[in-house]
């Protein structure tokens, strides 16, 4: 699903979810995977693609709900196992698969649980720490892909293929007072020259409810369902996104790999996830399915970042 899909479609796909219980979830495991039925389970909040549940200590139960295919889940069976072990924060690694079945028709996996306060409710207080973190975690992961490696959809394009998202975002929710520099930025990125480098792994979904953070910092990222290989100014963007204000230039300096037209494209698709997350806000004050209200600060935040170089 588009970030504009989801923003946009959140009202009239909300319910497509419901029905998924501590009961569902424990009659499943019996049923296929019997030696973890016994474990503590509760609900963990958030999620929109996929509802997750606590398994006992260490593992975590992904159950397929919004999602409209299982591709991200099989995605994440596939390659989390070959990322994981070169990539310096923890991952959620597959451990068993859950297949459709009567009682439940799509798919589910049970994961490794990776431990934290998701970001969209938790603080970076070290702010180079983090930004140095992050640069060593995505040096990791930015290594030229396989060519059997997913190719990014929605994700993945120059910013001049995202025009139509960008502009349903900037019409939405683009405050007036900074709409000129919004599309300053937009547009310069969309001016850079495109990545001319190998395709390379890329998480493509950086943003503060799909990172972990712990004693201050980055402790783990989550959320590889859209992993794919292309440009890595997709995840660079994650400067502006999720570091606090003041540390991108140092994020840039670590991670040494990124040229002007690299940075200048990772502003622009920053500036496009930001108003994606106050969009996502703006929904959750109206009340519709699917809205968060918390997203509105964070992706107000996260701009002022933007623009601020």
């Amino acid at each position: 699903m588009t970030e504009s899909e989801s923003a946009t479609e959140s009202g009239t796909r909300a319910g497509s979810g419901t029905g998924i219980t501590a009961d569902l979830v424990r009659d499943l495991l019996r049923e296929q995977h019997p030696d973890l039925a016994g474990l503590p389970l509760r609900e963990v909040a958030g999620g929109w693609g996929n509802q997750m549940w606590r398994l006992g200590d260490e593992l975590a139960v992904r159950m397929q709900r919004m999602d409209r295919t299982p591709g991200p889940q099989l995605k994440e069976r596939r390659w989390l196992p070959v990322l994981a072990p070169r990539l310096p924060l923890p991952v959620p690694t597959p451990v068993r698969s859950g297949e459709p079945s009567a009682r439940f028709p799509k798919h589910w996996t049970v994961m490794t649980w990776v431990p934290g306060e998701p970001l969209d409710h938790g603080v970076i207080s070290r702010g180079a720490h983090a930004a140095d973190t992050l640069a060593s975690f995505l040096r990791a992961l930015h290594v030229e892909a396989p060519v059997e490696a997913p190719v990014g959809t929605d994700r993945g394009a120059h910013p001049r293929d995202c025009a139509d998202g960008f502009e349903d975002f900037f019409r939405a929710v683009a405050p007036d007072d900074l709409a000129a520099d919004v599309r300053a930025v937009w547009d310069d990125a969309v001016a850079a020259p495109a990545w001319r480098g190998p395709p390379v792994w890329v998480h493509g979904d950086l943003h503060p409810a799909n990172v972990v953070v712990a004693d201050g910092t980055l402790s783990g990222v989550v959320d590889f369902g859209d992993v794919f290989a292309g440009d890595p100014a997709w995840d660079l963007a994650a400067a502006w996104v999720l570091l606090p204000a003041g540390t991108a230039a140092r994020f840039f300096d670590a991670y040494a790999r990124a040229d002007e037209a690299a940075v200048r494209r990772a502003r622009g698709l920053a500036a496009m996830k930001s108003l994606f997350l106050m969009l996502m806000g703006r929904n959750g004050d109206q009340g519709l399915p699917g809205g968060k209200p918390h997203w509105g600060p964070l992706g107000r935040a996260a701009l002022d970042r933007v623009l601020a170089g």
